[in-house]
């Protein structure tokens, strides 16, 4: 049972939204611009690191929620989303994605250890500075949304069918709806 009055059956962040439409409006905005705006990385890209940073802040709603998300959107590359959450370095992702990650990584634990070594890495691999910056934020907001989900104790289901629709919901529709 969630920490707060919310609406029932709305699981995760659903619950929150639905209750705060304020408040939803915003984070709605920022979770479709992170996810579905003008980028170089592709909307796939992007929700894997959504769902690594969720996996690795051990939010069970948003990190299978997003995983779902990529695999409907990485298609054919979708196992990546698993080799991704066991480890980035031996996933068959680019070596591109392997040095975003690795920052991600390091933002989500401590943002303070991100070093010019790290960036100089996802440079050689082809990462833009738009990218590099992309992947920042979207760590750094998803470490917000998993403390929002998780800190309100928000109910999450255990059926991964549901996560499967809702990752194809989202993947499909966005964040505005």
């Amino acid at each position: 049972m969630a920490h707060i009055a919310l609406p029932e059956g709305l699981p995760g962040i659903v619950g929150p939204l639905t209750q705060y439409p304020k408040t939803a409006q915003h984070l709605r905005g920022l979770a479709q611009q992170l996810l579905r705006g003008e980028s170089t990385l592709t909307p796939g890209e992007r929700e894997l690191i959504a769902a690594y940073v969720s996996s690795e802040n051990n939010c069970f709603f948003c990190e299978n929620s997003h995983s779902a998300a990529a695999r409907h959107l990485l298609g054919d590359a979708a196992d990546a989303v698993e080799q991704v959450k066991l480890g980035p370095d031996s996933a068959r992702i680019s070596e591109k994605m392997k040095a975003l990650l690795h920052i991600a990584g390091k933002v989500q634990q401590d943002a303070r250890t991100v070093a010019d070594e790290d960036v100089a890495r996802a440079r050689a691999e082809g990462a833009t500075d738009q990218e590099i910056h992309d992947t920042v934020l979207i760590t750094a907001a998803f470490c917000m949304y998993n403390r929002y989900v998780d800190g309100l104790g928000t109910w999450a289901p255990d059926d991964p069918a549901l996560y499967d629709q809702h990752g194809a919901e989202l993947a499909a529709q966005g964040y505005l709806r």
